[in-house]
């Protein structure tokens, strides 16, 4: 391996033994979108399945969002990634969802709603093949984005855990990439050559994310030690000192 592509493997591994991600037995589907993110995940997971000591399956989902009618380039050729995932021996599926249809009259056309669709259309395919965990390529920096998005915009302090359980269905959402923050995985991306394939859509990154993302940037000063500061505060609550 290379240097970025080493230091994402470590940290993807450190992220599934601390937070107990995969286990004996785990049949796990990978949303994959062909961008930058999504595929270090995708192919950091296949190299791990050929030596973690225990044995897990995986699988990779494209969903392609029609969005064709919203008058912008939406990113729904696959082949780059269906190629990829046969090369590294990922089963792979695409399904199509109609995004733009799904919208009510007088909704607009969001990042968030294009996402929450497309998650959506994930977990019923992962429950309906039989698979138990459905793991997903957001950063460290996304996450501390949503933190600040939600303490911001909700008043509430909640993001994207690494680990989340659904209540009402055996699904698990699993985050490996949560210990990596985004310039390492740009890295990574970079020296594996996918960087000319991220997602082109015009509302990748709606305008809200893209502000908290300069004042993520901002708080931290671009400190890797601040980043990972603020992400461990999640989990070291002093709860005698909040209203």
């Amino acid at each position: 391996m290379k240097n970025a592509e080493t230091t994402l493997a470590k940290l993807t591994e450190k992220a599934i033994r601390h937070y107990e991600m995969i286990e004996p037995g785990d049949r796990i589907l990978i949303g994959v979108s062909g961008g930058k993110d999504s595929s270090c995940l995708a192919r950091d997971l296949a190299l791990k399945k050929k030596w973690w000591e225990f044995p897990f399956e995986i699988a990779a989902c494209f969903v392609a969002s029609d969005l064709g009618e919203a008058g912008v380039s939406s990113p729904v050729d696959d082949a780059w990634i269906a190629h990829r995932a046969a090369e590294w021996g990922i089963p792979y599926e695409r399904i199509d969802v109609p995004v733009i249809g799904r919208l009510k009259e007088g909704e607009k056309m969001s990042c968030y709603w294009c996402a929450t669709q497309r998650r959506t259309e994930l977990s019923r395919y992962a429950r309906s093949r039989g698979f138990n965990k459905l793991a997903l390529g957001h950063h460290m920096d996304d996450i501390l984005e949503t933190l600040l998005m939600n303490m911001l915009r909700k008043g509430e302090f909640a993001t994207m855990p690494p680990v989340m359980r659904y209540d009402n269905y055996p699904l698990t959402v699993i985050r490996p990439l949560a210990l990596c923050e985004e310039r390492q995985v740009i890295a990574c991306a970079e020296e594996l050559g996918f960087v000319s394939h991220t997602c082109t859509c015009d509302f990748n990154l709606d305008g809200a994310r893209k502000r908290t993302r300069a004042l993520l940037e901002t708080l931290t000063e671009g400190s890797s030690h601040a980043k990972r500061n603020l992400f461990g505060s999640m989990s070291n609550v002093k709860t005698d000192y909040l209203a």
